[in-house]
Formats: C-alpha cells, sequence, structure tokens
C-alpha cells in the first residue's frame, strides 16, 4: 500500500509510504529439541498402548505383531500433534511439540496402571492468531484421527475377508484408538482442543464429536469382545 499526504502549503510539503505484507508461513521444520521431546513423548506413549496387552499371551506370543501395535500407537499420537503443528505454521504461527514434566509422568505411570492417561505433552504456539485460528489449529488434530480412525474401519471392512485375521484385528485396533484419542480431545474442558473448537464454532465441534462419538461406539464394540 502506498499512501502520499501533502502539508498545507505554507508548511515543507513531505510524504510518507506504508507497505503491508502479509505474514509468511513459518517455514515447516522441527528443531533438535522439538524432536528430542517428540521421541520420548512416542516412547511413553507406544508403552501405554502396549500395557493394554500385558496380559494377553495373544499378542506378546508374536514380536512382529508388537512391533505393528507399537507403530502404530505411535503414528497415532505423531499424526495428531504434527496436524496441530502444520496447522499452526500455515497461518504464519510458531508452533513446536513440548513435553510437560506432569503429564510425562502421568503418562509413565499409566504403562502399569489400569487407568491410562495419555498427555506426555503439546504443541505450543506464539504470535497474533485470532479465536478462528487457533480453532482450526485445535480441530486439526482430533480431524487427523478421526480420518485415521475411517480410512482404518474401512481397510478392516474391505479386505479383513481376504487377508489374514491379523490384519482385520489390527486395523480395527488402529479405527478405536484413533477414535478414542479423537472423542477424549474433543471434550470441551481445560487445556484440550475440543475448549478451543467449541469457542470457535459450536457447528464444527459439534458435528466433529458426534462422528467421533459413533466411531467410538462403532468400533469400541469389536474392541472389548477380543
Amino acid at each position: 500500500m502506498y499512501e502520499k499526504a501533502r502539508a498545507p502549503r505554507e508548511e515543507t510539503s513531505f510524504e510518507y509510504k506504508v507497505t503491508y505484507k502479509s505474514p509468511r508461513p513459518v517455514r515447516f521444520g522441527f528443531s533438535l529439541t522439538e524432536i528430542k521431546h517428540l521421541a520420548a513423548s512416542t516412547l511413553l506413549v507406544m508403552g501405554v498402548g502396549l500395557s493394554i496387552f500385558r496380559y494377553s499371551s495373544y499378542w506378546y506370543s508374536n514380536l512382529a505383531v508388537l512391533v505393528v501395535l507399537a507403530l502404530m500407537f505411535a503414528s497415532i499420537f505423531l499424526l495428531h500433534e504434527i496436524a496441530h503443528k502444520l496447522v499452526a505454521q500455515h497461518y504464519g504461527l510458531w508452533a513446536e511439540f513440548r513435553l510437560f514434566l506432569m503429564g510425562a509422568l502421568l503418562t509413565l505411570l499409566s504403562v502399569v496402571s489400569p487407568i491410562k492417561f495419555i498427555s506426555p505433552g503439546a504443541v505450543m504456539i506464539a504470535g497474533s492468531a485470532s479465536k478462528e485460528i487457533i480453532g482450526k489449529t485445535s480441530v486439526a488434530g482430533p480431524l487427523t484421527n478421526t480420518v485415521l480412525s475411517l480410512i482404518s474401519f474401512a481397510l478392516a471392512q474391505l479386505f479383513g475377508a481376504y487377508l489374514r485375521d491379523g490384519f482385520f484385528i489390527l486395523a480395527m485396533l488402529s479405527a478405536a484408538f484413533n477414535a478414542w484419542i479423537a472423542l477424549f480431545n474433543l471434550i470441551p474442558v481445560g487445556m484440550l482442543d475440543g475448549l478451543k473448537v467449541f469457542e470457535w464454532n459450536k457447528a464444527v465441534w459439534g458435528v466433529t464429536i458426534i462422528i467421533a462419538v459413533a466411531l467410538t461406539v462403532l468400533t469400541s464394540s469389536y474392541v472389548f469382545s477380543l
């Protein structure tokens, strides 16, 4: 934008220029500190996920299945956090994942406790952002898990009958755990994503949580039957 103004004739004329440049999106990348925090958090999440099956000889008798389960839990966690990061950076915000001491300790305790808590950290953002941007950044994580749940469920139904039973079971577990993570994060309380989404757009929050609830009910009935 360029604007020119002249003073009254008896005074010396002057001009000034005002320029506006839209903020450039932050270049996507990971700092060394962020990688360390993500790695530690991912290991904790994998530990909690595998602990769910620690009393089942069916799962622990097959190393390959355990590796797949570990990778599945890692992807559920990482894709959720990276989705937050990507959207925030798209809007020009600084965004990096950070591990919280209290959250990490509770997640670690969940490995040996029957009550599971998976929240070792969160993506921290900084910069000027509207309620809409905060809402879109927040919904990105649960929405990613919802999409992954739908894809996993569809794969289980389409190819489960033609492949080994193990594929069907793992696909359904992926569908269930992604649905649970999405539903939990959409609860509109405290620091969870749901509160920020609810404050931004109640219709978006309503649609996303209804889908998450439906997927949770649909997939949990099968998982609990294992």
